[in-house]
């Protein structure tokens, strides 16, 4: 597989895992852990941004 598809495929990863992360967040009953979830999958987004604008695989 090439680097790009590597890439794509880990970005395609993530993306589904802070969905995964806001589902749960809508989900909970808890304000603070609704909350936490959020933060999570906005930062996981971030992060996918800032690594496809750049080209590299996320860490």
């Amino acid at each position: 597989m090439s680097v790009a598809g590597e890439s794509g495929d880990r970005a395609q990863q993530m993306r589904a895992k802070a969905k995964e992360l806001q589902d749960a967040a809508d989900h909970s009953t808890d304000p603070q852990e609704r909350q936490q979830l959020r933060e999570k999958a906005r930062q996981m987004e971030e992060e996918i941004e800032r690594e496809s604008s750049r080209g590299t695989p996320p860490e």
